[in-house]
């Protein structure tokens, strides 16, 4: 563990973890990482914290020299999953690309509740979650990534995001670190 300190105005952020992408072959044993994003976030709600859930719903224009997977979205495949069981307080941002701050107001809405850190967590590590967290970086929010709360389609991707980025744009620790540390501000 590397985070020792939650600020008072710490926001979570559940990255995709949504009907379509959760029902996908992932690393990660997804169990487990739906049963610590709803922890966290069912501790988060009961502080009066920011739940912001986040979803996808389409693709990033662009050029890139590997082949993007365009797919028909069928019917229910941006839901949010069931087990997040949203709450009217919390709030629903969808992107259109991997990261969650361009173009949705997340930034705004943030930093209209007064939000000084953001705690990150879902699918995928190396690209929804690290780009969000990235992206926040940037922005000037202290980033803490929850290290057992998120996967990635490939294991390489999602150790290398662990060991590598993460470290260098924030702090991160496991759900159960998290939750000592709302509990200790509490």
């Amino acid at each position: 563990m590397t985070v020792t300190l939650l600020d008072p105005k710490t926001a979570l952020i559940v990255v995709d973890l949504q009907n379509g992408i959760v029902a996908r072959p992932l690393a990660g044993p997804m169990a487990d990482v739906v049963a610590n994003a709803v922890r966290l976030a069912g501790a988060f709600r009961a502080r009066g914290l920011p739940v912001v859930l986040v979803n996808v719903a389409g693709a990033a224009p662009g050029r890139t020299e590997q082949p993007r997977v365009h797919r028909d979205l069928s019917p229910g495949w941006t839901d949010l999953i069931a087990e997040l069981d949203r709450k009217p307080d919390d709030h629903v941002v969808t992107k259109h690309t991997p990261g969650a701050f361009t173009n949705t107001g997340l930034d705004a809405l943030l930093r209209s509740l007064g939000v000084t850190q953001v705690v990150v967590a879902g699918v995928a590590t190396s690209n929804g979650v690290e780009v969000t967290a990235r992206q926040a970086y940037e922005l000037g929010y202290n980033v803490t990534l929850a290290t057992d709360a998120m996967t990635d389609a490939r294991e390489g991707a999602h150790a290398y995001s662990l060991a590598q980025v993460f470290p260098r744009i924030g702090e991160t620790g496991t759900t159960a670190e998290v939750l000592g540390l709302l509990g200790a501000r509490a």
